[in-house]
C-alpha cells in the first residue's frame, strides 16, 4: 500500500534569485534520502515562494523495501586453520556482516570454496524513516545565511513551520523550536492560517488563501495578464526570462499593472531607463510597434486588485525620483569631456597592490598594440584601436555610472559617440567588458575584441604577479571569467595567441614603455599559462559535441600552448580517430616519442648526418622526414598528421632495421636527432601519448 507524502517548510521571505536553486536541492536531496532509505516512489511535485519550500511524494512506500543479500568472504582454505577453528579473517568477515561464524556456509565457485552468509533486513514501517527528514532539511546550504534568536544554527532566513503528513497521519519531528504540524501560512496580507487534512489538500487549500504555490502557474498567470495588457495597448513587451523568473518568485499572489513616466525622459539613452526600470525596479518596459520605448512600465504587485490604483501612483513617485537623478547624472556628465575624465583616472585604483586605473589603461594600450599587429587588423583599425584604449575606462568616473555601475562600458560609448569619437572607438569601449558571463555574447568588431583581451590578460597576468591566484572557489576578480572569456574570443575570431611566447614578448615591451612598471609578469609564467589552458578545457567540455577525454588531454599539451592551435588539432584527432590506420599510426608516433625523452644531449642543432646511416630503413625515413622538414611550421595541422600517416609505414620499417640506442654515441646520437625532429611533427598537435588506442 502506497500514501502520498507532503513536506513544507516556511520561512521568512527568501530572496529571489535564492528559490529555484532551493527547490531544486531540497528535491535532489529527498530524493537521495529516499534511495537510501530503500523507500519506493512515485512522482516528485516541487512548489516554492518566498515564503516556503514544499515537495508532494506521490505513492509513498508503507515499509522500506526488505532486503536479502549474500556476501562472499575468504576462501575456505583461509577461513579454517590447521585444527578447524575459525580464522581470525573469517571471524572478521561475519563481524563486519553484522553475523556470526554460525551464518556461514559454504559454496564452491570455478572449483574453490569459498565462505558465504546471507544476510536479511526487515524494512521499517516509513512512520520510522520520515522523521529522518529533518537531517535533509538542516542539511541544506545556502550562498548567504543568517542565525537567529539564541541559536548557533545558520539558515537561508527564519524558519516558522513545518509540514509533514503521511496522507492524514502527522510525521512528528522538530526544527530547532518547531515542530511539524498540519497548519500553513496563507498569503501575508490576504489569507489565513489553514490546516490541511490530508497531503494532497495542500496546493488547493493554498489558492483559496491567496498562494499559487505553483512556481509554473504563477509565471503562466504573470505572462496572461502582462500579454493581454501589451494587446490591448498594441504594445510590444519583452518578457525577460531572468526577470519573469525573478519577479514570479517575488510574489504568491501576482497582479500585474502598468504605470506612466513623463515623455521628457525618453531624451535619457533607452539603456539607462531600461536599467531603471528593469534591474533597479524590476519593471517590464514596453515599445510600440515600431520598436520605439513608449514612457510606460509594467510592474507585478503581491497581492490582489484592490487599491491597485494606489499602488501605481507609489510606483510611478518611486520611478520618477530616480529617472529625475539618472536626467540629472547625464546632463552633468556632459558638462566634462573625456579628457577630464581621464585625467581623474590617475587618482582612482584599479587595486592598492597594482597601481591605479591610467598605469593599467596604459599597460592595456600597449598589449592591444601588439595583439593588434600580430592579429593583422589594419592601419585603422590600429589607429582606432589605440584611441579606444587610451580613453576607455574614462565612464568609471561620470555620475551616471557611479549612480548605475551596471551601465559601465555602455555610457562610455553614449558619450565617446557625443563627443565626436569615430563609431568604432565608441564600441570597442563597449565590448570591451565583454563577455560579461560566462556564456555571455563576445565583441562583434575586432577593434573590440583585441582589446577585450588586452584588458583581461592585462588583469590576470597583474593579479597573478602580486600573488593574488585564484583558488578553490575562491575567485574575487573574477579572473576564471576573464580568462574564459580570452579563450572564447579568440575562438570566434580564429586569433592564434600562443601563450608562453606572448606573455614573455609583451612583459619586455611594457617594461621597455611604461616608466616605473615593477609586477613581475614572469614569475608566475607557467601558472598563468596552466590558468589560460584550463579555461581552454572549460571551451571543450562546454561543446555540444565534444572530443574524447584523452584528445583533449592530447592536444592541451601544445607546446606553443595556443588555444586555437589546441581547437583545430582535436578537430584532426577527433575526424581521424575512426580511421582504418589510426590505431597504427599513434602507436608508430608514440614509439618515436618514447624514444626520443631518451636524448641528453643539446636539442639546438637537430641536423642528422646520413653518413652514419648503416641500413636502408634510416635512409627511407630521413629523406621522407626532410621533405617535411621545412613545411611543418606553416603546414595545417591536417597536413602534419597526413605525414605521420605516410612516414608510419617507414617509422615500423625502421625500427625493424634499426637498434636506436647503439652503443656507438655518435651513431645513437644522430638517430635520435632524426626521432627528435619527428617528435617535433607529432607536437604540433600536442602530446600524443595521451592517446588511448585499442
Amino acid at each position: 500500500m502506497t500514501k502520498p507524502f507532503l513536506l513544507e517548510i516556511g520561512l521568512e521571505e527568501m530572496p529571489a534569485h535564492v528559490v529555484m536553486p532551493s527547490i531544486q536541492q531540497l528535491e535532489k536531496r529527498v530524493r537521495a534520502f529516499l534511495t537510501e532509505q530503500h523507500l519506493e516512489f512515485g512522482a516528485l511535485k516541487t512548489y516554492a515562494t518566498p515564503r516556503r519550500l514544499a515537495i508532494l511524494i506521490e505513492d509513498l512506500a508503507e515499509k522500506q523495501a526488505d532486503i536479502h543479500e549474500e556476501a562472499k568472504g575468504p576462501a575456505k582454505k583461509i577461513a579454517l586453520d590447521a585444527e578447524g577453528n575459525w580464522s581470525k579473517a573469517a571471524q572478521g568477515f561475519v563481524r563486519g556482516k553484522g553475523l556470526t561464524t554460525d551464518d556461514i556456509t559454504f559454496k564452491a565457485l570455478k572449483g574453490v570454496e569459498y565462505v558465504y552468509v546471507e544476510k536479511s533486513i526487515i524494512g521499517q514501517p516509513v512512520t520510522e524513516i520520515l522523521p529522518g527528514l529533518k537531517d535533509v532539511l538542516m542539511a541544506m546550504t545556502f550562498p548567504t545565511r543568517m542565525h537567529w534568536a539564541d541559536y548557533d544554527f545558520e539558515y537561508i532566513r527564519p524558519i516558522h513551520w513545518v509540514i509533514a503528513l503521511l496522507d492524514d497521519q502527522l510525521i512528528d519531528f522538530s526544527l530547532l523550536n518547531v515542530t511539524t504540524g498540519r497548519t500553513t501560512q496563507g498569503h501575508r496580507f490576504l489569507g489565513q492560517p489553514v490546516t490541511l487534512d490530508r497531503a494532497t489538500d495542500y496546493e488547493a487549500a493554498l489558492e483559496v488563501q491567496f498562494v499559487i504555490a505553483d512556481e509554473a502557474k504563477r509565471q503562466a498567470k504573470i505572462k496572461m495578464q502582462i500579454e493581454a495588457m501589451a494587446t490591448a495597448n498594441q504594445w510590444q513587451v519583452d518578457l525577460d526570462a531572468d526577470l519573469l523568473e525573478e519577479v514570479t518568485n517575488l510574489v504568491e499572489w501576482p497582479t500585474a499593472f502598468y504605470g506612466q513616466f513623463t515623455p521628457k525622459y525618453l531624451e535619457i539613452p533607452e539603456e539607462v531607463l531600461i536599467t531603471s526600470m528593469k534591474d533597479n525596479q524590476r519593471y517590464f518596459y514596453a515599445r510600440n510597434q515600431s520598436g520605439d520605448l513608449l514612457p510606460i512600465f509594467i510592474g507585478v504587485r503581491n497581492g490582489n486588485e484592490q487599491h491597485l490604483d494606489n499602488v501605481i501612483a507609489g510606483n510611478e513617485k518611486v520611478l520618477t525620483a530616480r529617472l529625475e537623478d539618472a536626467d540629472f547624472f547625464y546632463q552633468e556628465d556632459q558638462k566634462q569631456s573625456i579628457a577630464d575624465y581621464v585625467e581623474q583616472l590617475a587618482n582612482v585604483s584599479f587595486h592598492d597592490k597594482i597601481g591605479s586605473m591610467a598605469e593599467k589603461m596604459q599597460r592595456v594600450g600597449i598589449i592591444a598594440q601588439f595583439l593588434g599587429q600580430k592579429f593583422g587588423l589594419s592601419t585603422t583599425e590600429l589607429t582606432d584601436l589605440q584611441r579606444a584604449s587610451d580613453i576607455y575606462k574614462f565612464d568609471l568616473v561620470t555620475g551616471m555610472v557611479g549612480e548605475f555601475p551596471e551601465l559601465q562600458g555602455v555610457m562610455g560609448e553614449k558619450y565617446a559617440l557625443l563627443e565626436g569619437e569615430t563609431p568604432a572607438v565608441a564600441t570597442a569601449i563597449r565590448e570591451h567588458y565583454m563577455p560579461i558571463s560566462a556564456e555571455g555574447a563576445l565583441p562583434t568588431t575586432k577593434v573590440g575584441a583585441v582589446l577585450a583581451i588586452a584588458d583581461k590578460f592585462d588583469s590576470i597576468a597583474d593579479f597573478f604577479a602580486v600573488g593574488m591566484i585564484p583558488s578553490g572557489s575562491n575567485d574575487p576578480y573574477a579572473l576564471r571569467r576573464q580568462a574564459y572569456g580570452i579563450v572564447r574570443i579568440l575562438a570566434a575570431q580564429d586569433w592564434h595567441f600562443p601563450m608562453a611566447t606572448y606573455q614573455t614578448e609583451l612583459t619586455t615591451a611594457i617594461k621597455a614603455k611604461q616608466a616605473g612598471f615593477k609586477l613581475d609578469w614572469l614569475k608566475n609564467r607557467q601558472a598563468i599559462g596552466e590558468f589560460l589552458t584550463d579555461r581552454v578545457r572549460q571551451r571543450f567540455n562546454g561543446l555540444q559535441r565534444k572530443p574524447r577525454r584523452d584528445i583533449i588531454d592530447a592536444v592541451l599539451k601544445n607546446q606553443k600552448q595556443d588555444p586555437i592551435t589546441m581547437f583545430q588539432a582535436a578537430d584532426v584527432l577527433d575526424q581521424h580517430k575512426a580511421d582504418a590506420d589510426f590505431k597504427a599510426t599513434i602507436e608508430a608516433v608514440t614509439r618515436v616519442l618514447r624514444l626520443a625523452e631518451k636524448a641528453d644531449f643539446d636539442q639546438t642543432d637537430l641536423t642528422v648526418d646520413p653518413a652514419l646511416f648503416e641500413n636502408q630503413a634510416e635512409k627511407d625515413l630521413y629523406v621522407a622526414v626532410e621533405a617535411l622538414r621545412g613545411q611543418v611550421a606553416n603546414n595545417p595541422l591536417e597536413a602534419n598528421y597526413a605525414a605521420l600517416q605516410n612516414l608510419r609505414p617507414l617509422i615500423e620499417a625502421y625500427f625493424e632495421a634499426t637498434m636506436v640506442m647503439a652503443d656507438d654515441l655518435t651513431v645513437r646520437n644522430n638517430r635520435l636527432k632524426q626521432l627528435l625532429i619527428i617528435a617535433r611533427i607529432a607536437f604540433s598537435l600536442g602530446d600524443l601519448n595521451e592517446l588511448i588506442v585499442k
